[in-house]
């Protein structure tokens, strides 16, 4: 459960960082793009990146579990693998 709250609240970070981004870049229109909508789309990229790096952890060491597509091509790939070995 917290798992999916820290994501949550990363995925809160990230749609406010594009809103900030976008505010900067409306409010200086037909200037040059600021530092600010710079700083704001990086910092958006970062947590992108932090938050895939942590799922793709969390789903090797079993903290999170496939579901839906996922766990049905596991299952699979599980009958077929035993069925190779019966052989």
């Amino acid at each position: 459960m917290i798992i999916k709250s820290i994501v949550i609240f990363a995925f809160i970070l990230i749609i406010s960082s594009l809103g900030f981004a976008l505010y900067n870049l409306i409010k200086n229109k037909g200037q040059e793009p600021s530092e600010k909508v710079l700083k704001a789309l990086t910092v958006r990229i970062s947590i992108s990146v932090v938050i895939f790096i942590c799922v793709f952890i969390a789903l090797m060491t079993g903290l999170i579990k496939p579901e839906g597509i996922g766990k049905n091509i596991q299952i699979y790939r599980q009958m077929q693998q035993a069925k190779q070995t019966q052989k």
